[in-house]
């Protein structure tokens, strides 16, 4: 019986508070409510800020985030079967070179696996492409004779398959450097910014419907000091929370630290067209 007792306490003092919030917020929604505590302009401000940062890290990791999909770039009509990515172009041109007949050219294109399967990116399946094409080429000539065709293509498919590589260091040092730090912000910076504020909105609506329970809100002269005390209570439990939030959102707010990730991000990204020339000048 105790237990039980005991448990509609607590029930009664976890639930009394909520259904006070619960209905002070009606009352604002309905336009029925007498006065309503106004926040401090620089958390006004604060939240401003802290909606927009949130906007701006869900919109650029919404994109971004394809950079944590390897094929994000690969032509979806291409069908490479498993051979097709047993090998890199380098091992290929290795083997190709070593063939002595059309028959162990054909071997070398389709190898088995040395390792893992080769990249699914666009430059890669460009290299892959050109290399085939560069044995079409030869297979179609007299033994022996060395065609600029062919011999083009195979340095094509070099080139793009180090283009294909740098990409795909690009998009590694994008996730370490810029995404990890931006989903950091949003999941976690952010979460706690926005907790802080809805405790603050809670203690605003708890302050508020004390106010109206006693009839003070207007003045507080006509109160007893049982009434007074537990208005302060409250109003000490806004401050309060105000104050953390304010602190909270202000250290979400720094820009040092996003900018630096964003500066990675752009310095990384300008890696590929440094690498392109580079590689084409080869």
């Amino acid at each position: 019986m105790d237990k039980v007792q005991a448990f509609g306490k607590n029930f009664t003092a976890t639930f009394s508070p909520f259904a006070a919030r619960t209905q002070q917020y009606v009352k604002e929604q309905l336009g029925q409510a007498e006065e309503r505590t106004q926040l401090p302009n620089d958390y006004l401000e604060l939240e401003k800020r802290v909606d927009a940062l949130k906007t701006v890290h869900q919109k650029l990791l919404q994109v971004t985030s394809q950079y944590s999909n390897e094929a994000y770039d690969y032509p979806p009509n291409i069908r490479e079967s498993f051979n097709d990515l047993g090998r890199t172009i380098s091992e290929k041109v290795q083997l190709l070179s070593q063939a002595s007949s059309p028959g162990e050219a054909q071997s070398a294109l389709t190898a088995p696996p040395s390792a893992k399967p080769q990249p699914k990116t666009f430059s890669h399946a460009i290299a892959r492409a050109a290399l085939a094409s560069s044995q079409v080429i030869v297979n179609a000539n007299p033994p022996g004779t060395e065609d600029q065709l062919a011999v083009g293509l195979e340095k094509f498919a070099l080139a793009s398959e180090k283009i294909g590589e740098a990409r795909l260091a690009q998009d590694a040092q994008i996730q370490s450097r810029f995404l990890a730090g931006w989903n950091t912000t949003l999941n976690t910076n952010l979460m706690f910014a926005t907790k802080a504020r809805r405790n603050v909105e809670n203690s605003r609506l708890m302050l508020d419907s004390t106010k109206a329970a006693k009839g003070a809100t207007k003045d507080m002269d006509h109160l007893s000091e049982d009434a007074r005390a537990e208005i302060e209570q409250a109003e000490d439990e806004f401050v309060g929370q105000t104050e953390e939030a304010v602190g909270v959102m202000k250290n979400v707010s720094l820009p040092p630290r996003r900018a630096i990730l964003l500066n990675s991000n752009m310095n990384c990204r300008s890696l590929i067209p440094l690498n392109r020339c580079a590689i084409w000048q080869t």
